[in-house]
């Protein structure tokens, strides 16, 4: 009781300046996961800790893996231990983990150096609970606005109280908490959360790059030459697809890349968007740098990984004003922001890139440029050598003054 308390009560003291140097090559360390979603699913939440496992195991460091519902018991060698779930209407795909007495027992038999809680909910919770019952380090990325999407649903319209309360006791009972962008932090630091900073995320510039353009998807697309606007994405109330509706009259073709439970009310609202359905790997590279204009429609977005993806290919983004992509578009350099609340606005910057083929040009050169450092290894580099080192550090300091 005596040694959480001080390190509570110290780690409110304990400020590292954003952009600091990262501490140095971490020594080989045991790291468990409790990841709220992982593979099978494909969302954001999985595909950082699939990228974050990658890169800890090519640096040496011993994983273990705990997640939420059904699928592979092993990850490239790691141990997978998959918690109970339910799934929530609307989004059964993203399976909610249940609380499990295995859970403690693994993280304990495991004897981990630090706990990485990607996106705590429920299963977080519990991660948390045990890791601190064992003293251990623990660092939580928040990366799922989950109370802005519950209120797009008016079965959960009621509870994002509730959902900020749990967000609240999660996070603030972490040793850090890790947000994407400033407009997340912001939103964590308005919430009374202690400890946040700052840790974007990373880009496969190997798989997204303008050389997989490919002219003939082009001509099957768009055989009159038409300019392409597409977006990528779950078709969700939560990411405002149905704006695209407002393109309805400019000179393009419009391609819509993925699938969710809006897809069939889109496809009546939209009858001339061409819907291609999910795409993952080489296809939906090729898509991605065929792409004219990109558009991302939702606006409680804590990063917008698709915008970062779209301009490691080669294609000028539009993006709301608000969430993530206010720090990935510079407007009028990098991309083009419209107003979420203010009907046409998306229609007049799309338009505006159209009517230009070099300023369209010039801003796709320009995101291009913008990701090139933001490989995935670089920043589960900075993860692992600043984050993850300064909360160990921090916490064997308290430890100390805790035994003297």
């Amino acid at each position: 009781m005596f040694l959480r308390a001080a390190r509570e009560s110290t780690s409110r003291y304990v400020t590292v300046a954003e952009g600091s140097p990262a501490v140095g090559n971490l020594r080989i360390v045991r790291i468990v996961m409790v990841a709220e979603s992982f593979l099978p699913q494909i969302n954001g939440v999985a595909n950082t800790v699939r990228h974050v496992a990658d890169r800890l195991l090519v640096r040496g460091h011993k994983l273990l893996i705990i997640a939420a519902g059904a699928g592979p018991d092993s990850y490239n060698g790691v141990r997978v231990i998959r918690a109970r779930s339910f799934g929530i209407p609307g989004y059964k795909e993203f399976p909610v983990g249940l609380p499990d007495p295995a859970i403690e027992r693994s993280i304990t038999e495991f004897k981990p150096d630090l706990v990485h809680l990607a996106s705590p909910f429920f299963l977080g919770a519990y991660g948390l609970r045990a890791a601190r019952r064992l003293g251990l380090p623990t660092v939580a990325i928040f990366q799922t606005d989950i109370a802005g999407f519950a209120r797009q649903y008016p079965l959960f319209a009621k509870t994002d109280r509730a959902v900020w309360a749990l967000l609240r006791r999660n996070h603030s009972r972490v040793d850090r908490t890790l947000a994407p962008s400033s407009a997340s932090m912001e939103l964590l630091i308005q919430a009374g959360i202690p400890r946040v900073h700052h840790w974007g995320r990373g880009v496969n510039l190997d798989l997204f790059d303008p050389s997989h353009r490919s002219d003939e998807w082009r001509r099957q697309l768009s055989p009159d030459g038409k300019p392409i606007v597409g977006y990528v994405g779950r078709l969700a109330a939560e990411k405002k697809v149905r704006r695209l509706a407002e393109l309805t009259d400019l000179d393009c073709r419009v391609v819509i890349v993925g699938d969710g439970p809006d897809r069939a009310a889109l496809e009546n609202s939209l009858p001339n968007a061409t819907f291609l359905g999910m795409k993952r790997g080489a296809e939906l590279a090729s898509i991605f740098a065929g792409l004219d204009v990109f558009v991302h429609t939702g606006e409680h977005e804590t990063f917008c990984q698709t915008i970062q993806e779209a301009q490691a290919s080669g294609a000028a983004v539009v993006g709301p004003a608000a969430g993530g992509p206010l720090d990935l578009i510079r407007p009028g350099e990098t991309g083009l922001l419209f107003a979420p609340g203010q009907p046409g606005s998306l229609r007049n910057e799309v338009a505006t890139l159209l009517a230009d083929p070099s300023l369209r040009a010039g801003m796709a050169a320009a995101g291009l440029k913008r990701v090139q450092t933001r490989t995935w290894p670089a920043v589960v580099d900075e993860l692992v050598d600043r984050h993850y080192a300064e909360v160990m550090r921090e916490v064997t300091a308290v430890r100390r003054v805790a035994v003297a």
